[in-house]
């Protein structure tokens, strides 16, 4: 049984993204352990990108500015369910997706965590109302993708470590391009 979000499992995989066990989401990131997460990015007609604005209370990166949502399948929930699953949680959105890339890091984070992660990346096009969870998001903002990827190379420290690899690693795929 958990007690709250921190203490929720995440599913601990080999580099190959196999499942070799469970650990809390909370220790997993002190402790730096590999892990499978999910990450959404979503575009309107007009191709600008969705970004939420973390709540600054999140246990890490809270505050900074990201991909429309991110977290971590359950265990024995496929990547697809879950991103899917997480979009109407944190953002209030329901759309169809579809897998953009699958990419392994890690990365230092605030309040001494780490993110170890291999995730699976999906995209969606979706031009309704955003109803983000007050709990997990303090803002979201829809941006050309021009001028986001300017002001990530500008001023990378307002943005989450991972969201910036995505910038960098896998513009294409993150702004539509591809």
């Amino acid at each position: 049984m958990t007690n709250g979000p921190e203490d929720e499992p995440v599913v601990l995989v080999d580099v190959d993204d196999r499942p070799i066990g469970v650990a809390p989401k909370l220790a997993a990131h002190r402790h730096g352990s590999l892990h499978r997460a999910i990450s959404v990015q979503l575009r309107d007609k007009n191709g600008r990108l969705l970004l939420q604005k973390r709540h600054i209370h999140k246990y890490h990166s809270g505050g900074l500015w990201t991909n429309t949502c991110c977290s971590h399948p359950r265990p024995q929930e496929g990547t697809d369910i879950a991103a899917r699953r997480r979009l109407m949680e944190e953002m209030g959105i329901a759309c169809g997706l579809v897998p953009l890339f699958v990419t392994r890091y890690r990365a230092g984070l605030d309040n001494g965590m780490t993110e170890h992660e291999v995730v699976h990346c999906f995209g969606g096009l979706y031009d309704g109302a955003v109803r983000p969870d007050p709990s997990e998001v303090d803002g979201y903002a829809w941006i050309a993708p021009a001028d986001l990827r300017i002001d990530v190379q500008r001023t990378p420290h307002r943005y989450s470590a991972w969201f910036c690899i995505y910038v960098k690693d896998y513009w294409p795929q993150i702004s539509g391009l591809a």
